[in-house]
């Protein structure tokens, strides 16, 4: 499901894991490559909602905060994530950063 993908993607961030990054994104929106920080601490990740992305969709939205540190200083990413089912395997498309 797509809240399940978005949990594992933000894992991978935090392990720096940039072959799972681009293996679970869309190929119609995947960059070549991650410019992964290693000193960006991802620290917490709080899903705030989901819009389908069940096991009978083929499409949905996780929106979810991720709270990380760099250099003394923290911050929060807040996006609304694109999933799409194809193949039987779910995969990032794209999002919105929100306020």
């Amino acid at each position: 499901m797509a809240e399940q993908l978005m949990r594992s993607r933000y894992s991978a961030f935090a392990r720096l894991d940039e072959a799972y990054l681009l293996r679970t994104h869309h190929p119609s929106t995947a960059p070549a490559a991650l410019d992964l920080d290693p000193a960006l601490e991802w620290r917490r990740l709080d899903i705030v909602g989901t819009t389908n992305g069940g096991p009978f969709d083929n499409e949905g939205t996780v929106e979810f905060k991720a709270y990380y540190r760099q250099g003394g200083e923290r911050g929060v990413l807040h996006e609304n994530s694109r999933f799409v089912r194809e193949g039987g395997r779910w995969l990032y498309v794209d999002g919105d950063m929100l306020a």
